[in-house]
C-alpha cells in the first residue's frame, strides 16, 4: 500500500503564510518515511484540496491520510473536511481517505505554547 500525506491548512492572501505549510511538508518528507507529502488549502491558497487529493492519487497513492493542520477540531475540520474526505472516497473508489485529528490536544503542544512564550520578550 502507497500512503500518502495531504496536509490541509486554512489558506490565507499572505504568501507567507501559505508558505508555513510547504516548508513543514518539506521538513515532513525529509524525517517520515513518507513519499508523498501534498500541502494544501481550505481556501484562498493553491492547491486547494480537491487538486491536493488528485495530486497524491497521481502520484500513486492507494491511501490517502488527511492531515489537518489547525489547532482545534472546529466546524472546518468537523464538518468541511469530512465533507471534503467523503467526496474523494466517492470519486477515487479504490482509495482509502482517513481524516486524522489536528494538532490541538496533542501533548506536546503545551511544551510548544511555553517555548512561545518564553520568546514572548524577544520581539
Amino acid at each position: 500500500m502507497t500512503t500518502a500525506v495531504l496536509l490541509i491548512a486554512h489558506g490565507s492572501r499572505r504568501a507567507a503564510a501559505n508558505h508555513d505549510l510547504v516548508i513543514v511538508a518539506d521538513q515532513l518528507r525529509e524525517q517520515s518515511d513518507y513519499s508523498i507529502i501534498v500541502p494544501s488549502y481550505l481556501e484562498l491558497a493553491e492547491p486547494s484540496i480537491p487538486e491536493g487529493t488528485r495530486q497524491c492519487v497521481d502520484a500513486g497513492a492507494d491511501h490517502v491520510l488527511m492531515m489537518p493542520y489547525f489547532l482545534s477540531a472546529g466546524s472546518h475540520v468537523t464538518r468541511d473536511l469530512e465533507r471534503f474526505r467523503n467526496k474523494a472516497s466517492a470519486e477515487f473508489k479504490s482509495v482509502k481517505f482517513d481524516l486524522c485529528p489536528p494538532l490541538g490536544l496533542h501533548p506536546l503542544m503545551l511544551q510548544i505554547v511555553k517555548d512561545r512564550l518564553s520568546e514572548g520578550g524577544n520581539s
